[in-house]
């Protein structure tokens, strides 16, 4: 498979730089069709090697916490993008072989077979196999001329074409798989642009959006005839507003052993003169007048920054990371240490490099952050943590996975 795979390869590439300017009008909608019939061939390959990949254990052999983890990391993919890969290789591999056959075939889609999969598995929980396989011909059948969207909404009624006996009973389970579905595909992603803004992007389920609704809508209506903010400016301050109004409750679990908080690190000479920005735990930058803003009501703490940036004396031993001591390690590592992990602070357990009952000390130079699946992980596998020359976490894998056991570092935190 990898000889052919690379074969396909040159042939791509070799088209890359043909002229496509120079194709007649015919021809070139006869290479776009081609190319289109060949990218959800190519798709189907794609999943079957993600689902043998998934049955194997892959990614928990390699220390990812799951094969949608480990994707996003090999592939450099988005988290949602991989989620949705592992889920439909699945459901390709466990459903009608028709629908497999027909993205292999170029007949569909991937996102047509995503919905076609989702509809023949509300069929089975209606009807018999036969009734499965009939609809799996319809749907491919339509998608021949309704595109992902239209062919959801058609496939709602698809029991009135292939068993209408039960399609009244099957119209509250479909009721049913639809929430389900929404509940497997509810997520919230948050992106770092360059400049230190966020973009925020998801899907909320029917429930979550009414309580967003009902918390924002009140704070988002225009202050007076003098607003000038658009509709997005609003919901946008509304939503700050939501957060400051949470971060003011005694409600919020805690974390490392401090009440919910934000993290802002700065220069003495930098507060007094607001000469540069300060750094947010998350690695994200606020302007000078921003962090003298947030100074006028928090705590601040003295810390001991070495050359390179990390804290070197926050405060007594203990054997619990927590306080001042735990401040420093979220402001050296700024969430999970291991590499290609992107779990933030707040889900971050302190892991002694050398074991506390060992002798080790609770100290800045013997502790690393590692989320809940890498801490488990760490104490089950040969991987090896140390501080590397410059006082930050760097990982030698084992050497049945890299036989040089070149160490790694993670570079998802890595400040710019």
């Amino acid at each position: 498979m990898v000889e052919a795979l690379a074969l396909a390869d040159e042939a791509v590439a070799a088209c890359v730089d043909d002229a496509v300017w120079a194709l007649a009008e015919d021809e070139l909608i006869a290479a776009l069709d081609a190319t289109h019939r060949l990218e959800q061939r190519l798709a189907a390959v794609k999943l079957a090697l993600v689902r043998e990949i998934d049955g194997r254990g892959t990614a928990h052999a390699q220390g990812a916490s799951s094969t949608a983890v480990w994707l996003r990391e090999r592939l450099r993919l988005t988290i949602s993008t991989a989620r949705r890969l592992v889920d439909l290789a699945a459901a390709l591999d466990t459903g009608n072989p028709g629908i497999r056959a027909a993205l292999a075939n170029g007949d569909i889609t991937v996102d047509q077979a995503r919905v076609i999969g989702d509809t023949v598995a509300t069929v089975h929980t209606s009807a018999d196999a036969q009734a499965a396989d009939k609809a799996v011909g319809v749907l491919i059948e339509w998608a021949g001329q309704f595109d992902p969207t239209l062919l959801r909404k058609l496939g709602t009624r698809i029991l009135d074409h292939v068993a209408p006996e039960v399609a009244d009973a099957a119209a509250q389970a479909a009721l049913e798989a639809e929430a389900r579905r929404a509940n497997r595909d509810r997520h919230l992603t948050l992106s770092e642009l360059s400049d230190g803004r966020l973009r925020l992007a998801g899907i909320l389920d029917t429930e979550t959006a009414g309580l967003l609704r009902a918390a924002i809508d009140p704070l988002s209506a225009p202050s007076g005839p003098d607003d000038t903010r658009c509709a997005g400016q609003r919901r946008h301050d509304a939503l700050a507003d939501l957060c400051r109004l949470t971060l003011r409750t005694t409600d919020l679990p805690e974390h490392g052993g401090d009440p919910a908080q934000i993290v802002v690190t700065t220069t003495f000479d930098t507060l007094a003169g607001q000469l540069g920005p300060g750094t947010l735990d998350t690695g994200l930058h606020l302007t000078p007048d921003t962090v003298r803003r947030l100074a006028c009501d928090a705590a601040i703490l003295p810390a001991v920054l070495g050359s390179a940036g990390q804290p070197l004396d926050v405060g007594r031993q203990r054997r619990l990371v927590t306080g001042p001591l735990r401040r420093a390690l979220v402001l050296r590592d700024r969430g999970c240490a291991f590499p290609g992990c992107d779990r933030p602070p707040r889900w971050c357990d302190a892991h002694h490099i050398r074991h506390w009952a060992d002798g080790g000390t609770t100290s800045l130079a013997n502790a690393v952050l590692l989320c809940g699946h890498h801490h488990r992980h760490l104490h089950h596998s040969d991987w090896v943590v140390r501080l590397g020359g410059d006082g930050h976490p760097e990982f030698i894998p084992p050497a049945w996975l890299d036989p040089d056991q070149i160490p790694r570092r993670n570079h998802y935190h890595r400040r710019t």
